[in-house]
């Protein structure tokens, strides 16, 4: 596969140094091993090596969705690529549909999602702090992608604009006093996420969803641990990535019969 005009790439070398770079015509990366001429990188061989002015070598590789998101800039903590991997799947995210977040940060899960969704969906990101958000615009910028996002400066408390969604996740510090806006926003039966850094808030929210007519909760941790890649001594890193926060996901349940509210994984015995 060859590079073009508006990919984003990355170069890393040998030791695993990294830069990721939109490719635009007539520009050029500087970088501590020398200065490539984006007009050099386009046409290229994804895998190929490439050779600085200072005759330094890189390797140009296709960034993965995960490289992407570990790489934005930030004002404030990002969300794991562990954790949005679970979250994009729980919500059935897919090219071409509409998702709603609320708590834009520095982008880190908007950049996943957009480009999930593609050039035919679309992102629609709330958040209540103008220059966090300002620093997420920015990130999609730098991707291309801000055709894909819209973002929105509003305290959600007083509502989203959308109606009949299919997907929505909170990235908020008080989550359980939103769960009125959050289920007229869903469609019946859609997929609602959330990710909460303590316990005290993960009960709050369960009892919140319970009055709001949510069902089928999940609440689950991810534990991440990395190991050296060298067949004669494998072993763990000495550090992991522990405990990043409390997942929690729920289906909004249509106006109707009261029905006993389940929770996922309860024993039944």
């Amino acid at each position: 596969m060859l590079t073009s005009h508006g990919d984003i790439i990355e170069l890393v070398d040998i030791n695993g140094r990294f830069f990721l770079v939109r490719l635009q015509s007539g520009q050029k990366l500087q970088t501590h091993r020398g200065v490539f001429n984006h007009d050099d990188l386009i046409g290229k061989e994804f895998g190929s090596k490439v050779i600085s002015h200072t005759n330094y070598e890189f390797y140009l590789i296709q960034p993965s969705a995960a490289d992407l998101v570990n790489h934005i800039k930030r004002k404030s903590q990002i969300m794991f690529p562990k954790d949005i991997g679970l979250i994009v799947m729980k919500l059935n995210v897919h090219p071409g549909m509409t998702i709603l977040e609320a708590g834009s940060g520095s982008g880190g899960l908007t950049t996943a999602l957009a480009h999930l969704v593609g050039d035919t969906g679309k992102v629609i990101s709330y958040d209540v702090r103008d220059d966090m958000q300002e620093v997420a615009r920015k990130n999609i910028e730098s991707m291309g992608w801000s055709h894909r996002v819209d973002f929105k400066l509003r305290d959600i408390k007083d509502g989203f604009d959308e109606t009949n969604i299919e997907s929505l996740f909170l990235d908020v510090s008080n989550p359980y006093d939103y769960m009125e806006q959050v289920y007229k926003a869903l469609r019946g039966g859609g997929h609602f996420g959330c990710l909460v850094p303590t316990t005290p808030q993960v009960s709050e929210l369960i009892l919140a969803l319970q009055r709001n007519r949510f069902a089928f909760i999940e609440v689950l941790e991810l534990m991440l641990r990395h190991y050296k890649p060298v067949p004669s001594r494998l072993r763990p890193f000495d550090r992991m990535v522990a405990h990043t926060g409390y997942l929690v996901f729920a289906r909004p349940l249509l106006v109707g019969d009261q029905p006993q509210l389940a929770v996922e994984g309860e024993d039944e015995r």
